[in-house]
């Protein structure tokens, strides 16, 4: 049942949610909302839940947070597993503190599935844990004999649904995707729909920026020239010294596997450059895609001065 008895609901009626594209500026946005509201931040970044990973990621910077309480990032140790439904049982219960505190919860990230978990309260239960777990073994064991092309080939052919948004590089969800259908009968996309029958546990309301694709494809080129100047070799550098095992989640962030080839001497730094900003530009597309999907669940912001778009959502929120 959807919880609205909190002293923040008596101003506003809906929880704001900026979600998007990487580099469409969802931080900037989000942090000016919570100076205007006296609000909180809530990460939905399925990569700044680890620690250390700061440049690759994009987190915000001291000077950029100031005196703003940011939540969930930081949280895990790079190599460990985080699922989705680890994310909704630790947000929710920080959503809950913030509310209680009268503070206004602002969530902003762009991860698909995080998101919509909480506006559509998913339960990503099976009801059969010990079958999936089987069904997941056996693909593991599969995958590392004959690697991710054929395993990814059937998920297109199985669900092409779920194909369309799992890149292929991305062997935990390709695996997760074909281990639910061979254990339960049933696609991943068919779970997932029926997983919102639930409902959310508080009202949320989904704001994207929406850039014209040529600018939004300019702005992720300059930044990934900024994460490099910044630091982002020295920070892969770290990830391997960790020695963390290579598909685990968070080799998968684009950039770290990116630079792990040109520290192990495979293509030039230029190359592997080159290779996170098309990387950086197809996964813009698939978050456009996922956001795109959700239809009239989200409401598209021209990407104006943060602090003008802050007074916007907060209107649109009461």
């Amino acid at each position: 049942m959807m919880e609205k008895s909190f002293p923040v609901f008596e101003k506003y009626s809906y929880i704001p949610v900026i979600a998007g594209p990487t580099a469409s500026g969802k931080s900037a946005l989000a942090l000016a909302i919570c100076r205007e509201a006296d609000g909180e931040l809530v990460c939905a970044d399925s990569m700044q839940i680890y620690k250390g990973l700061d440049i690759g990621t994009a987190k915000d910077s001291k000077e950029e947070i100031g005196d703003i309480p940011h939540y969930l990032t930081d949280i895990v140790d790079p190599g460990t597993d985080f699922s989705v439904y680890d994310y909704v049982s630790t947000a929710i219960p920080v959503i809950r503190d913030i509310l209680e505190r009268g503070k206004l919860p602002v969530v902003c990230g762009g991860t698909g599935q995080y998101i919509s978990s909480l506006l559509y309260g998913l339960d990503y239960g099976t009801g059969d844990e010990q079958a999936e777990l089987e069904a997941t073994k056996e693909l593991e064991e599969e995958f590392s004999r004959t690697g991710i092309e054929p395993l990814y080939a059937r998920l297109k052919e199985e669900d092409p649904e779920a194909a369309a948004l799992i890149h292929p590089n991305n062997t935990r969800r390709v695996i997760r995707a074909l281990a639910v259908h061979k254990a339960l009968g049933i696609t991943f996309s068919e779970k997932n729909r029926r997983s919102k029958t639930g409902g959310p546990v508080f009202p949320f309301k989904v704001f994207m920026i929406d850039w014209d694709r040529e600018e939004l494809y300019d702005r992720i080129n300059r930044r990934v020239g900024i994460m490099v100047e910044n630091g982002l070799v020295d920070e892969a550098k770290m990830l391997m010294s960790l020695n963390v095992d290579r598909s685990s989640t968070c080799w998968q962030a684009i950039g770290y596997k990116e630079m792990l080839n040109y520290l192990e001497g495979v293509e030039t730094l230029e190359q592997a450059c080159d290779r996170i900003r098309i990387g950086t530009r197809h996964y813009a597309k698939r978050q456009l895609t996922w956001l795109r999907s959700m239809g009239e669940d989200v409401t598209k912001i021209a990407p104006d001065d943060p602090e003008i778009n802050s007074k916007l959502v907060l209107g649109l929120c009461r």
